[in-house]
């Protein structure tokens, strides 16, 4: 695994990923695994300390094993137990990324700084619209106490940070699924789902634990169309369960009220969840990986941002808004940020629930058909601003000038 080529590319990488909460951490890090090594023949290494959640998002994980191959790449259980011993066997890959200031172990680190040609070690930071992110970008960040250096690189939405997880052949199988009715027939089939209706709304709502999800149901059930919304297993059943008047809901439940219609989805694997989110009218989605994925699918869709102390969170939101909605017309715009505020405003502590998403809701579905336009056109706007790549390029970049630094002591 750990043969050298410094000529064009690392073609050895460890990826280090805790699980913090729900499965974004873990989402993200098994996408950009995944896209080294089909796409840039990189070897690569996932340590996870959660191999529970992992085995969630693509089933043939085994939370038991310490050291598995799965699609190409090698995983391994990062706990303390195995640390150790582990670290002593090991060299370190010529690229390191430590995903969402995770902490390398010491031992790690040690290592790293034993190597006569160190590792190029990044931090994958968590995305982010603020401005402050471009400034931000591939700065290095020396050690405290040992001679080796870090670097930043954030994910974003503009040229000037290092992008999204975009993998080749994305866009066309997308295009090629919404253009097909008897490949989205078949997806329908395969959830057990009828066919849709000429006339009918579907939804996709992944979402965290909301004050506004009642008043939403309670909107969509008086709708003038009818409307089926597909929850996964997750947070948010109890709350579909108390809505309905039930003590719990599992997958596969089936619930009516008016002229809406939620049917409970088992936990759906990553590689479905891009179906789902290109077959459905418009996508509610949390956290970071989903919303990413939401944008591709080029429909419209609403973010529930996760919450964060002293709210946050919520100039994330508003930094995202503003650039997402900068090419809309101002009464479609007005819509959509009423919406994403309303539906995100009730998770900062001593908020009262909303009483307007009636009216809210109705103003968004108005504007739906050029929600529906401008959403293709921000997939095309952000499909030319790769992460993988960028991230390459960067390394070589580090490279280059490293082997530059060489010659120049050499003399």
């Amino acid at each position: 695994m750990h043969t050298t080529n410094r000529k064009n590319k690392p073609i050895t990488c460890d990826i280090f990923c805790a699980v913090i909460d729900n499965f974004g951490d873990i989402g993200v890090c098994w996408r950009l695994a995944k896209q080294l090594v089909h796409e840039h023949d990189v070897s690569v290494r996932l340590w996870v300390d959660d191999l529970l959640s992992f085995c969630r998002l693509h089933r043939a994980i085994s939370p038991d094993m310490p050291i598995q191959y799965c699609l190409g790449v090698e995983i391994r259980h990062w706990n303390s137990a195995f640390l150790e011993l582990t670290f002593l066997k090991i060299e370190p890959a010529q690229l390191v990324i430590e995903a969402f200031a995770c902490d390398l172990p010491e031992c790690y680190v040690a290592a790293m700084v034993a190597q006569e040609r160190k590792s190029i070690w990044v931090n994958l930071e968590y995305l982010s619209a603020e401005e402050w992110v471009a400034g931000c970008h591939c700065l290095p960040s020396p050690y405290p106490s040992l001679p080796i250096i870090k670097y930043f690189f954030f994910p974003g939405f503009t040229l000037q940070t290092g992008g999204l997880l975009l993998e080749r052949d994305l866009i066309a199988r997308r295009d090629v699924f919404q253009s097909e009715l008897h490949m989205q027939a078949a997806f329908w089939r395969a959830l057990g789902v009828p066919l849709p209706k000429p006339d009918e709304v579907r939804v996709s709502l992944f979402c965290y634990e909301s004050i506004a999800l009642p008043e939403l149901f309670s909107t969509w059930a008086k709708a003038t169309t009818p409307i089926l919304c597909f929850v996964p297993e997750g947070c948010v059943l109890p709350q579909v369960a108390a809505f309905f008047g039930k003590e719990h809901v599992v997958a596969g439940d089936i619930l009516q009220y008016g002229n809406l219609e939620i049917r409970v989805l088992p936990f759906i694997a990553q590689e479905r969840y891009d179906d789902l989110l290109w077959a459905c009218d418009i996508n509610f989605v949390r956290g970071e990986d989903s919303c990413v994925r939401a944008q591709w699918a080029g429909k419209p869709f609403v973010w529930h941002i996760y919450p964060q102390q002293d709210k946050v969170h919520l100039k994330k939101l508003s930094a995202f808004m503003e650039l997402y909605c900068s090419g809309l017309q101002p009464d479609a715009r007005q819509a959509l940020y009423s919406l994403w505020q309303e539906w995100n405003i009730g998770q900062s502590e001593g908020q009262v629930a909303s009483t307007s998403l009636k009216p809210v809701w109705n103003e968004y579905w108005e504007h739906i058909a050029l929600l529906q336009r401008h959403a293709r056109e921000w997939s095309q706007h952000l499909s030319g601003n790769n992460l993988v790549l960028n991230l390459l390029n960067f390394v070589q970049k580090i490279d280059r000038m490293r082997s530059l630094e060489c010659k120049s002591d050499l003399r």
